[in-house]
């Protein structure tokens, strides 16, 4: 299916532009790829896991499309791992980010992957002549969903980019009429603060990790471009889509549904998404909540007014004296200090047993400033039982490459290294 719409795809713009390399100089039309693929032998084995972010990752997943493997594909550093027998009718292998447990691998079948092209193209409205910069993983659900097969699905180019740094961005985006450009809130950040956003861009992105307010605001401002929040997950690609044409008011909202998705909420208040792009199973241990075009989430969330609220994960909720709280909800507030460029807050068990758990709040801070500050900052714009008592200043919080930041990580760090400070006391 996923072949023969390809070809399908390279015959209706054969003197087009599909990929251009910006390492090595080259171009292919579509007409060139189709043939560069047809040329490339697949890989031995059944199941083919292409890697980096250069042309030889398109080829192979061609290749693998025209000889009926199952493409499953890899971070540049991740260590391939050894599968059984994919499930049947399966075409391809995602990896979930594992910021919230360990990575799962889940299945799809090419019209599910077709499904979600479809409504990322129509819901976005990306376009032939706004060619897409190729700055994300494209090994990650985000970029195979929204630049390779946009290009092999939807005739949409791709200009593929080495390095995310502000001036190869700057660079790459010359000679291009109009493009489309989608990142990660860290990246895009970095690009406003070089002053790199290219001026030809017509679309921004988002997606990977929450967008702060106050960095939409700013970009807009001073380029008078909207940057577009896009909120999705590797079991069922896009859900929600901020289509406005200005910042949003609130943090938490991620747009409204992705077109062909219908989104509710169970009884504790967790997303539940329906739609032909959700994937088949969790392999090799399926699960209940996800199959037969139905994925529950543990996203805690609001619809109102056919918009998208996330309140946090049911998973993550911070037991405070018998009351709970989202710390997601905390970040929110506290990203909007002036002082504040990254935060991740949890929480551990707390000495007296009647609190039950004691807030903590992991802050990354460029200019100095108290917990003191902070805590009053807070006061001022959540309830003070929802203010973290323990503060940690570090220097940077190690996002992944789609700026995820791995709560239950940060966590086992703040425990080992008080853990440490208490033996050291105890030493002395």
């Amino acid at each position: 299916m996923l072949y023969e719409r390809w070809c399908q795809i390279a015959a209706d713009h054969s003197a087009e532009l599909a990929l251009r390399d910006v390492a090595s100089g080259r171009r292919w039309t579509f007409a060139e790829l189709k043939a560069a693929a047809e040329s490339s032998p697949a890989e031995a084995g059944r199941i083919i896991q292409p890697q980096g972010n250069g042309p030889e990752f398109v080829l192979a997943v061609l290749a693998a499309w025209r000889s009926g493997k199952v493409v499953c594909p890899l971070e540049p550093e991740q260590v391939a791992p050894k599968f059984l027998e994919p499930p049947a009718n399966c075409i391809h292998l995602k990896t979930t980010s594992a910021t919230t447990g360990a990575a799962r691998s889940v299945a799809f079948q090419a019209c599910q992957l077709a499904a979600d092209a479809g409504n990322i193209v129509a819901t976005m409205g990306l376009r032939p002549d706004w060619p897409n910069l190729g700055v994300i993983s494209m090994a990650h659900s985000y970029g195979f969903s929204n630049l390779v097969l946009p290009l092999l699905l939807h005739g949409i180019p791709l200009i593929l980019v080495p390095s995310p740094l502000p001036e190869t961005i700057r660079l790459a985006a010359q000679g291009e009429a109009s493009i489309t450009l989608a990142g990660v809130p860290a990246l895009w950040r970095a690009w406003h603060e070089a002053g790199a956003i290219p001026p030809n861009t017509r679309l921004a992105i988002s997606a990977g990790a929450p967008l702060p307010l106050a960095l939409e605001r700013e970009i807009f401002a001073k380029h008078e471009l909207k940057i577009h929040n896009f909120y999705g997950s590797t079991e069922c690609g896009g859900i929600a889509y901020d289509a406005s044409n200005a910042p949003r008011g609130d943090d938490a909202c991620v747009g409204a549904p992705m077109k062909n998705v219908n989104l509710s909420l169970d009884e504790n208040g967790c997303l539940i998404v329906q739609s032909r792009a959700v994937g088949e199973t969790y392999w090799p241990e399926p699960a209940d909540t996800l199959g037969a075009g139905r994925f529950q989430t543990s996203d805690l969330a609001e619809i109102k007014a056919g918009l998208v609220y996330l309140r946090g994960r049911a998973s993550e909720q911070i037991n405070v004296a018998g009351r709970k709280v989202s710390p997601l909800i905390i970040e929110q507030a506290l990203i909007q200090h002036p002082a504040v460029r990254g935060c991740v807050v949890f929480g551990v068990s707390d000495r007296d047993a009647g609190r039950a758990e004691t807030i903590v709040a992991c802050v990354v801070t460029p200019r100095p400033v108290t917990s003191e500050a902070l805590r009053q900052f807070l006061g001022e714009r959540i309830p003070a039982w929802q203010v973290p008592r323990e503060w940690w200043f570090v220097d940077s919080l190690g996002a992944n490459r789609l700026g995820k930041i791995s709560r239950a990580k940060w966590r086992r760090r703040y425990l080992e290294e008080s853990q440490n400070k208490r033996r050291v006391i105890s030493d002395r």
